[in-house]
């Protein structure tokens, strides 16, 4: 979470946590009439339709009051799902062994986009995953996004 989407979600974050639901991310996409506010939310025994319209209106009532985006949006709550976004070291190292695609801010060895298993988290600062047989060490810091890759089937 980045700049905008990373001031709303520490400003809704006691909100959402008050109603027994982790804060997983918030995703701000979009412009002009397609605005578009994505809350992702999660709990170990799993997230349900209830679960989501609490929390929207609980944070419809903290984002009407403290109005950190001025122009008209869609608010959306969900679970992060089976290809679930990565936001924070520890969402990285609850999906070790699973395959994921991330893409950095900026090229590392020529590529940005990299598709593979995570292989694990290391100095809490870098995500390894490798590509083709090939392990890459990526800085936390320059991953732009990341995702997991849902198994086929």
């Amino acid at each position: 979470m980045q700049g905008k989407a990373l001031q709303i979600a520490e400003l809704i974050r006691p909100s959402v946590e008050a109603l027994d639901v982790e804060l997983w991310g918030v995703e701000l996409s979009g412009s002009g009439k397609d605005l578009k506010l994505v809350i992702y939310i999660e709990r170990e025994d799993g997230v349900n339709v209830d679960h989501c319209a609490d929390v929207s209106r609980q944070v419809s009532g903290v984002l009407d009051v403290e109005d950190p985006i001025t122009e008209a949006y869609q608010l959306e709550v969900s679970s992060p799902g089976w290809d679930r976004p990565l936001y924070a070291l520890k969402h990285y190292q609850s999906v070790v062994g699973s395959e994921v695609r991330i893409k950095l801010r900026f090229p590392f060895e020529g590529r940005r986009n990299f598709k593979g298993p995570l292989v694990a988290v290391e100095n809490d600062e870098d995500v390894v995953i490798r590509v083709d047989q090939e392990e890459f060490v990526l800085p936390f810091e320059a991953i732009e996004q990341g995702r997991v890759v849902p198994p086929k089937g």
